[in-house]
């Protein structure tokens, strides 16, 4: 009996999607994004199964490699569409006490909080202007916080930093995290800029003003949006050292890989 070789399939089985790769991600498999091939109606945890097929080098990552649709964070049940966006990459900068883009990257207001703002720069950060545009005349206090590049890191000396994000999805979380602050903290105004590129010492790379009736709301709000912002916002961080380079990663429990559950409350 002759064996039929299987059919192969037809275009209309296949959708095509934009592949994003970033930070240690795009270095591992040394490109930023590709035209990728799934089968119609696959869903973002069979998607992120193909692309480590086609990427073996990314598993080096294990469970702690994000995947986004569309600017989004994806559950594994998903479905993906064809031409839809998906970004593939490790745990955001993090940090703890231990592609830069080309132009201004952009800025969001948060829709229902006039004066809040969310902004992504490559340019120097001014502090203060940053910071008085979140007084208004009925809050009592505002908290700033001025975070910079520093030059020794666990006994290392940096020559410099180099700050990437992938700016649609940053700014949209960004705005997020501003909502959720307006629900945990009785704040009135809050604003963040991060910078982006290639920092020296020294300078400015985010900037966090929370504006308040009284000033514990505004100290509190500040350091929980600090924190949420490396746990969950997608911009990287790479220390450039005398001997060496390395890409910045937190911790990778914020967002789970497709196929488990999400929370950002």
């Amino acid at each position: 009996m002759t064996k039929v070789a299987p059919k192969p399939p037809s275009q209309a089985d296949q959708i095509h999607v934009r592949l994003l790769f970033f930070g240690a991600a795009r270095d591992a498999v040394n490109n930023d994004e590709v035209d990728f091939i799934l089968r119609a109606g696959a869903t973002a945890a069979e998607a992120l199964k193909a692309v480590l097929e086609k990427y073996p080098e990314l598993r080096r990552f294990g469970r702690s490699l994000l995947f986004a649709v569309n600017q989004e964070y994806a559950r594994g049940d998903r479905l993906i569409e064809n031409g839809d966006e998906l970004a593939v990459f490790p745990p955001v900068s993090g940090g703890s006490d231990n592609r830069a883009d080309a132009g201004s990257a952009g800025i969001l207001p948060a829709s229902a909080y006039s004066n809040d703002f969310f902004e992504l720069t490559t340019e120097a950060i001014d502090v203060g202007s940053v910071a008085r545009r979140v007084v208004p005349p009925e809050c009592g206090a505002s908290v700033t916080l001025d975070g910079y590049a520093r030059e020794w890191t666990s006994g290392r000396r940096t020559l410099y930093l180099v700050y990437e994000a992938y700016a649609p999805m940053a700014l949209s979380e960004l705005q997020r995290l501003g909502r959720e602050a307006h629900e945990h903290f009785e704040i009135a105004h809050l604003c963040i800029v991060h910078r982006t590129g290639k920092l020296a010492i020294g300078e400015t790379s985010v900037v966090i003003s929370v504006s308040a009736p009284h000033r514990r709301a505004a100290f509190e709000a500040c350091e929980w949006a600090i924190r949420e912002l490396k746990r969950t916002v997608p911009i990287w961080k790479k220390e450039v050292f005398e001997d060496g380079e390395v890409w910045v990663e937190g911790e990778s429990g914020a967002n789970s890989p497709p196929g488990e559950s999400h929370h950002h409350g």
